[in-house]
């Protein structure tokens, strides 16, 4: 069975940084797709970067150059470096990753980690 556990959320002063990890378990040969998302209370859920299997990356307009996602195809692991983080940047974070799964591309969806960012 294919799980996703997300850890690396928290409390952090504006300006601060945080890591987050999505580390995928199972029957799983290699990572395709990933991306993080994040959502706010009472606001939609809202795509903050995307990785592809070759490791191109995009970012959201109000992330880039302060958030770099990242993977480890041997830990089957993808990464959300956050840097300089602001009052805005507070959500709950969730990874997604594409899985083959019985011979069909899955998505699988993280448990979602807090972050809150306050003085």
């Amino acid at each position: 069975q294919v799980r996703l556990v997300e850890s690396g959320g928290g409390l952090v002063q504006p300006g601060g940084s945080l890591r987050l990890s999505c580390a995928a378990s199972g029957s799983i040969f290699r990572i395709y797709g990933a991306g993080w998302y994040r959502q706010a209370p009472g606001k939609q859920r809202d795509l903050v970067a995307t990785i592809t299997s070759g490791g191109s990356t995009n970012y959201a307009d109000s992330v880039r150059g302060r958030f770099t996602i990242s993977r480890d195809n041997a830990e089957n692991t993808v990464y959300l470096q956050m840097n300089s983080l602001k009052p805005e940047d507070t959500a709950v974070y969730y990874c997604k990753v594409d899985l083959p799964v019985n011979g069909v591309a899955t998505a699988y969806w993280g448990q979602g980690t807090p972050v809150t960012v306050s003085s």
